[in-house]
């Protein structure tokens, strides 16, 4: 892990980088140039990610708007005006660039989503050193933590809003990983001192939460899929409809719910979406949640009913019909009941009701 104190193994002076690069007797180890001055999350990031490569593990970094330094340099990132690949030049900011991660993005990519781009699953694999990621696994991972992590720094960096300029935001919001990483700089009204142990700082920082965010969805998230996709399988055996969908055990759902029906519904798009989600909780009673429009939404494709909302116990079974129920909440997304059979029967009770 980077730290601030290792500014001066990390940087070398740009010149004596130059006077070294073409001694026929050098051993030096490779050089990653990014731009010098302010810095961004986004070449922070890049920075992490190919210090994870085999290739650039022990590379140097050198910060610097000189282009006869930047020329001497293996790999360049968010500076010098040019995106080749086969160059090993990563920059965002020239005229005419319009690179996305795919056809399913629409966000033009910084020189993280460049980088994450030609070394994502590299660099996924690095993280995830030991443990057993197959190369199917690997391409969701890919996929999943360029939607749900590099995106948006992509996206920041490149002063791209998240809806309609003219909707305004109900709440400020300054806590995200860019925000961040922009606060490391100094202020205007201070010394600017060590600007190099400032963006190593910055890189720990990003890769910090990359790395956490790899470990994650590798070892929390994806084994979910597994319990969604039996769920799926099943479906139509807990509830004729094939609208309730049963987990024997808690997992984070939503997203598997999404991919999962997706891709069902290409190959049958009769088949029906589901509506509810049952689960155990960690008190051993049983949940019905109603599934989101969509991920991250907060509205319900179909509410439990309006009835039930805000009732609790003995007054929600005598409401319901239904022994042994706990509660549904006011807005109607959750309930609860003490056992499985009482939490399905909610749940298909709740589909033939408003």
């Amino acid at each position: 892990m980077f730290g601030f104190r290792l500014a001066k193994s990390i940087f070398r002076p740009a010149l004596s980088h130059r006077l070294c690069r073409h001694s026929l007797f050098s051993t030096m180890p490779k050089i990653i140039g990014t731009h010098s001055g302010t810095f961004h999350c986004d070449e922070a990031l890049a920075c992490y990610m190919l210090r994870q490569l085999n290739e650039y593990k022990d590379a140097k970094v050198v910060r610097s708007r000189d282009q006869a330094v930047l020329d001497t340099c293996d790999i360049v990132v968010d500076v010098g005006g040019v995106y080749d690949h086969e160059a090993k030049r990563y920059d965002h900011h020239q005229r005419g660039f319009d690179e996305q991660f795919s056809s399913e993005f629409k966000t033009k990519l910084s020189s993280a989503g460049l980088v994450y781009k030609h070394y994502g699953k590299e660099v996924i694999r690095a993280i995830l050193a030991g443990e057993e990621i197959s190369d199917s696994e690997t391409d969701i991972l890919y996929n999943k933590i360029y939607e749900s992590f590099i995106e948006g720094i992509d996206g920041i960096d490149n002063g791209i809003s998240r809806y309609p300029e003219d909707i305004e935001p109900a709440y400020k919001e300054s806590t995200g990983l860019s925000a961040r990483v922009g606060r490391l700089n100094p202020w205007w009204n201070e010394p600017e001192g060590d600007m190099d142990a400032r963006f190593v700082k910055a890189v720990a920082m990003t890769g910090e939460e990359l790395a956490e965010r790899v470990r994650y969805f590798a070892l929390a998230w994806l084994p979910g899929r597994k319990i969604v996709e039996q769920g799926f399988e099943n479906r139509f055996d807990i509830d004729s409809s094939g609208q309730i969908v049963l987990f024997e055990q808690f997992c984070p759902w939503k997203d598997h719910v999404d991919i999962i029906e997706e891709e069902v519904m290409a190959k049958s798009p009769e088949s029906p979406k589901i509506l509810y989600v049952l689960y155990p909780d960690t008190a051993g009673a049983w949940r019905v949640q109603a599934v989101p429009e969509r991920p991250g939404s907060f509205k319900s494709r179909h509410p439990l009913p309006e009835a039930w909302r805000g009732v609790r116990d003995d007054d929600l079974s005598e409401r319901s019909g239904i022994e042994g129920c706990i509660f549904v909440h006011q807005s109607g997304f959750i309930g609860a009941n003490k056992t499985r059979d009482g939490a399905l029967a909610l749940a298909r009770k709740a589909l033939t009701m408003d």
